[in-house]
């Protein structure tokens, strides 16, 4: 997959495409049907057109932490969908000011030279979000490239979002964020050095930033940690902790995970680590002793939910 982190000056091979259009945080089920809807309008290379910073990142900057996933979690998730063509498009205030107009025209013609682009119903672009999807269909016909509009997809009567699977992982029901993502729930990023006290318990801990991420609720989690590079690139089963340890004093949250059966060395490496059950939440413990039993029990528990997968 090529990733374009601008709409000019781009090679001839990333024009002509078919691309899927919107912010795809947590690339989730709704975000497949739209980016299907491109596979399937036209026999051209799949592309994929996204902002960075999410917009709502840049209009408010103060706000918690909302993503589900990091940029470079997005864009292994899209390669994996068989995208060959990510644009990763500045939003700041050029991207920003531009009406509905000038974007289908400086960006999406003249810029990307895109063929064809697929959105969901719900779409909207332009400045102060004055566009929406019926008026990028209409656009689209001045501009010379075609569009379809995505139905919103869904089940049980409700829409797969971003929002409703941010609430379900802040409830620790990650079976259920699962069933709305189409796959499990992933907090990626590199191996961080940290206190190494796990390493003192018997439990060495691969330990990873969640800045900038929501938070799944804080505690225990039986998890499958995929090391995406370098000499221990594979998968395994494990337990993970995330949140601010409060045995120790810490404050800021993280992701600590204990690898069943690997030894090595892992600074540096990038690791994927789904969480796939929620075990039980942070507590503080008498003694380092009683910390270190609760965490053998944890381990058989993640084993037994793990091995029944």
């Amino acid at each position: 997959m090529h990733i374009h982190h601008d709409w000019t000056g781009l090679p001839a091979s990333a024009c002509g495409t078919t691309v899927a259009m919107g912010n795809f945080d947590g690339v989730h089920k709704g975000h497949r049907a739209v980016i299907d809807c491109a596979r399937k309008a036209m026999d051209a290379p799949l592309g994929v057109i996204t902002f960075e910073p999410h917009p709502r990142e840049f209009f408010s900057p103060d706000a918690p932490p909302f993503r589900l996933m990091n940029p470079q979690a997005r864009a292994n998730r899209l390669r994996r969908l068989g995208v060959e063509h990510l644009f990763e498009l500045p939003f700041g205030p050029v991207m920003a000011g531009l009406t509905p107009e000038g974007f289908a025209r400086e960006v999406l013609r003249d810029g990307l030279g895109v063929a064809h682009v697929c959105v969901g119903q719900d779409f909207r672009f332009g400045k102060d979000r004055a566009g929406d999807a019926a008026m990028l269909s209409a656009l689209g016909s001045t501009f010379g490239f075609g569009v379809t509009i995505a139905p919103l997809a869904g089940t049980d009567g409700r829409e797969f979002s971003s929002t409703a699977i941010r609430q379900a992982l802040t409830d620790g029901r990650t079976r259920d964020a699962e069933q709305m993502l189409g796959h499990w729930h992933r907090i990626e990023g590199e191996v961080l050095h940290g206190a190494k006290r796990g390493r003192e318990l018997g439990y060495p801990t691969a330990n990873m930033s969640v800045a900038g991420l929501h938070l799944p609720r804080l505690g225990v989690y039986a998890v499958i940690a995929d090391v995406l590079d370098g000499p221990h690139k594979g998968s395994w089963p494990g337990v993970a902790s995330l949140g601010v340890r409060p045995m120790f004093g810490e404050n800021q949250p993280n992701l600590e995970t204990h690898l069943f059966g690997f030894d090595g060395d892992l600074y540096g490496s990038h690791l994927s680590v789904a969480l796939i059950e929620f075990l039980r939440p942070e507590a503080h413990f008498d003694s380092v002793g009683a910390l270190v039993t609760q965490m053998d029990r944890d381990s058989a528990q993640a084993r037994a939910i793990l091995s029944a997968q």
